[in-house]
Order: C-alpha cells, then structure tokens, then sequence
C-alpha cells in the first residue's frame, strides 16, 4: 500500500526531491553507513530503514565497515557514496571528527545529510536520530549505585573515545556517579572497541587489579557482552550492567549474570533516517536531534510486550 503522500504527490513535491515532472520515486537513491556489522543491533537499525524506505518507495543501501575500529574504511565508504550523486546521505559516525570534510562536500552539493545513532561535532547534519547516550547512561549509573547500595568501587568498560555514543555514554554514567554518589568511586574506564573478546580480557584484568571491585557498567553490546564473559570466568559475583540487547545480554539477564541494561530503538532509529531523509528532501523542517528513546529492562520486565519490542535477538 502506498503512503499517503505518494497518493497525492504532485509536480512540485517531485521537484523538491530533485526529480523533473516524469520522473519516479524510487530513484531517489539514499544510501545509509553504519558503523560495523558485527553486533544485532546494526541489523535492528537496518530493517526499521528498509520498512519506511518500502513504504516511501525509495532506493536505499545499507552498509558499514566489518568492526568498529575501522574509521577510514568507513570514510572511505562515505567518500564512494557520496561520488553515486546520492539524494541525501544517511552516517552513523565512527570518529565524531574525521568525517566532517566529506560532510561539508556533501553540504556544497546540496546533499541532506541525516546523521543516525551517533553524531558528528558539527551543524551539517539536517537532524540526528539518535537515543540521548547521557540521560541512558546516567540511568544505568543510579541503578548501579541503587544495586551496590551507594558505595563502593565500579569500573566501566566502553566502546571507543572518538565516536558520540562512546564519549556521552561513558561521560553519562561517570559524571553521574561524581555528582549523585559521593561513596562510589570508578577505579577505571577501559575501552574495548566493542570487541565482546577484547572487552571479557579487560574485565578479567579489572576484577583482579580491584579486588574490592562491586560491579562493571558495559556501554554498548559487544562491551557488555564481553564483560558478561569476563565475569563469569572470573568466578567473582559483581553487579554488571550493560547497554543494548542481543541474545546474549538476554541470556545474561534472566541467568542473573547481568542485573539489567539499557535499550534503544534501533528499529525505531531507522525509520527516523530513512523518514528524515524525505521529509529534507520534500523541503520540510527537521529539529536538530531527534531522540529514539531509550529504556531500563531486567528480569521483572523483559518480556513486557513494550520493552520486548525494542529488544533484539
């Protein structure tokens, strides 16, 4: 079934997605980068663009280098699709910094750019989809102060320093604990490159070098997960706390593993690209950022058919 606007659409809506009278919608080509494929996540965020890319009847491509690390593989990515003449452009930044030329480009050529799940540090972008990374993480630092009695020594296992969820979400929880928890002291941020493997060795080195250590924040899905293994290889019973979903922080969860974790809307962040990315190209107004939302799920909540909906396997 078409939308309601490709029922009615007229000449000037055409021409305001740079089409000529004659021309079809589904030229309008929008490809969408990504930072990496190794976690569910991504496809999450994949399949909600395909839905409204369906709907809208455009052309879209979904890709991202193989692992997080690899910014210039994704700059370079960025670089081939923008060279395609694209109608808008869709990036989920690795390095909130090292894309920003190419954006600019983008910009010149008058190419919507529609920033998803972690921005740049610049006003290019028409508008972000993103989860607010401070508020979440500043939840997930008070339910660990609440679980660990609101004192004691905490660790936190991160993905990366350079990319917006990386920084906001370790500066969301630590700067949390500083302000609210003055008996909870955080003996050590590492980062893992959201490596489940990386991050399970960093967790193992945090538990030995802490002995008096009560629990670990991991702030995205392979750091969370890694700590999950770190842990329970350890053998030492700790409050873990993560961020995502995934079969495997599931698992955690209802084992008892992992206390809990915060959730996004990776289906809900693709529609939000795909559906901003028109509405730029229709000439219409975006704001700024606009926030996916996020959520706190544990044992008692999993299966409650409004968080399972945004959890993924």
């Amino acid at each position: 079934m078409q939308s309601k606007w490709h029922i009615g659409v007229a000449v000037g809506a055409l021409i305001a997605l740079g089409f000529s009278a004659g021309a079809r919608a589904e030229d309008v080509y929008i490809p969408l980068i990504c930072k990496g494929f190794q976690h569910q996540f991504w496809q999450s965020v994949k399949a909600g663009a395909e839905e409204v890319a369906k709907a809208d009847n455009v052309k879209i491509t979904f890709e991202g280098p193989e692992t997080e690390t690899m910014v210039d593989k994704q700059i370079d990515m960025l670089a081939a699709d923008l060279a395609k003449k694209p109608k808008a452009i869709g990036f989920a930044a690795l390095d909130s910094k090292a894309a920003i030329p190419l954006l600019k480009r983008a910009q010149s050529e008058k190419i919507p750019v529609i920033a998803f799940d972690s921005g740049v540090d610049s006003d290019i972008p028409v508008t972000t989809c993103r989860t607010d990374s401070v508020a979440a993480a500043a939840t997930a630092a008070d339910k660990m102060a609440e679980a660990i009695g609101g004192s004691g020594e905490v660790g936190v296992i991160v993905h990366d320093q350079t990319s917006r969820t990386g920084i906001d979400r370790r500066d969301g929880f630590v700067n949390r604990i500083k302000e609210k928890y003055p008996n909870i002291k955080i003996v050590s941020v590492q980062y893992g490159a959201g490596d489940h493997l990386k991050s399970a060795e960093i967790a193992k080195t945090m538990i030995q070098g802490n002995p008096n250590l009560k629990g670990i924040f991991g702030a995205n899905e392979g750091s969370a997960e890694g700590a999950a293994i770190g842990v329970k290889e350890s053998g030492k019973k700790l409050v873990l706390i993560g961020f995502d979903s995934g079969k495997e922080q599931k698992d955690a969860i209802r084992s008892g593993v992992m206390l809990g974790a915060i959730t996004q809307n990776p289906i809900g962040i693709g529609k939000c690209t795909v559906d901003s990315a028109v509405k730029a190209l229709r000439g219409e107004a975006l704001p700024k950022v606009i926030d996916t939302g996020f959520y706190w799920y544990d044992k008692t909540n999993i299966d409650d058919p409004k968080i399972a909906a945004v959890l993924y396997d």
